[in-house]
This record gives C-alpha cells, sequence and structure tokens, in this order.
C-alpha cells in the first residue's frame, strides 16, 4: 500500500516544535501540501501563513484527529517528542487510523523502539543524527556526511593533498584509501561526474563513497 503514495501526497505534521515546523516549513517550499497541527494557539497562529493549513487539535484525542480529517492522509509525521507519553499516544492513533506512512519523532532509542512497535514505518531521531553528523564534520575538511545503515557514507569534502593535481588513477584513490570519487565540483563549473582520468585541483570539491572508516582516514591524509 505505501508504494502506491503519490510522490506529491498531502503531509499530516503533528507538533511544532523546532523539527515539526521546519518539516513543515520545507515541505511548503517543495510545493507539498501541508496540515499543521499543533495545541498550542501561539504556534498554530504563527505558522498559518507558512504552511497550506494550520490546526489547533489535541492529537492525543483521536476523536479529535478524526474531525481534522487525518484519516484522509496517506503520510503522516509525528514531530512531538518532549512528551514520550504524547508521542506514543498520537502514533498509535496514527496507526488505529490506518495511515499507510507514519514517520515519528524519538528522542531515545527505547522510545525509537516503542514507536516501532505500535505501528511507525519510520522512526528519526534528529538530535542524535545531527551529532553523529557534526561529530564528522568537526574535522574540518568534510562539508557534509550522510551515513546509511551499513557504515556506508557519502561525502562532500575537501580533497587531501595526496591526491591533488593527479589522475585519480594515479594517486591510487580506490587501489590505496578504499574509497571512490564519485563526482567533482570546480570553482565556476558545473558538478562533473569522476573518471579515472579525472585530475583533482587544489581548489576543487569532491564527492566521496566508501565506509565511515575508510573516508576518515581519507579525510585525515596530509
Amino acid at each position: 500500500m505505501v508504494d502506491k503514495i503519490r510522490h506529491d501526497a498531502p503531509v499530516l505534521v503533528i507538533g511544532l516544535g523546532r523539527f515539526g515546523a521546519a518539516t513543515a516549513g520545507q515541505l511548503d517550499r517543495l510545493g507539498r501540501e501541508v496540515l499543521a497541527v499543533d495545541i498550542d494557539e501561539a504556534l498554530v497562529q504563527k505558522w498559518s501563513e507558512r504552511v497550506t493549513h494550520a490546526v489547533v487539535a489535541d492529537s492525543r484525542s483521536i476523536d479529535a484527529l478524526r474531525q481534522i480529517g487525518a484519516q484522509d492522509f496517506s503520510i503522516a509525521v509525528c514531530a512531538t517528542g518532549s512528551s514520550i507519553e504524547a508521542s506514543v499516544l498520537i502514533t498509535a492513533n496514527l496507526v488505529d487510523l490506518k495511515i499507510p506512512q507514519i514517520w515519528a519523532k524519538a528522542i531515545s532509542a527505547s522510545h525509537g523502539k516503542i514507536l516501532q512497535r505500535i505501528g511507525a514505518n519510520h522512526v528519526i531521531y534528529p538530535e542524535r543524527e545531527a551529532g553523529e553528523r557534526t561529530a564528522h564534520l568537526v574535522s574540518g575538511r568534510m562539508l557534509d556526511f550522510i551515513e546509511f545503515d551499513d557504515d556506508f557514507a557519502l561525502v562532500k569534502m575537501y580533497p587531501p593533498k595526496p591526491i591533488r593535481g593527479k589522475s585519480l588513477t594515479e594517486s591510487g584513490v580506490r587501489s590505496k584509501h578504499r574509497v571512490t570519487v564519485v563526482g567533482v565540483k570546480s570553482p565556476g563549473k558545473p558538478f562533473t561526474y569522476a573518471t579515472e582520468h579525472t585530475v583533482v585541483s587544489n581548489h576543487d570539491l569532491i564527492i566521496v563513497t566508501g565506509t565511515e572508516g575508510d573516508i576518515e582516514k581519507f579525510a585525515a591524509l596530509e
């Protein structure tokens, strides 16, 4: 059933704290129809002009959710995280309303497990993920870091000195360092996919893939 959800389907966002507001705002900028819900009238008023629809409702009540038409949505985000009890109640209500795709924010691993067990399809740990990402970025050479579940990472970074001024074959990026340079962005030029003949200069940015450990070692090269 999830596979049949339209890519531009309207999204129900519950909770207008920092995470929920950022999610609703970005969805709106992407042209998605959004119904933002919060129990705080001031927050709803603040966001009413920034998203498609914003309403005051207590989402811990399944009847309140029915009254705002929550059951008609195919995608819902439970962005309430500060109160675990409220988060669990709201997620359970979304499951009971048979919303096919439910994203829920968690503030701990145990909270996340509960959300998964009651039926959340996707559990998000924004604070933990932001902290892990920041830990990689403070090394200085990496500009962006995305890690996938199997320890595989995709990184935007400045090229280490040993590979500058050489083709990727000459510098032995893959054979010596076990990472792959996917693409290169030179100043004033569009992004280009890398080949074995690509020469990386001092001013380039590179996109690299590999395991987290191999990328960390690669980024530390002097």
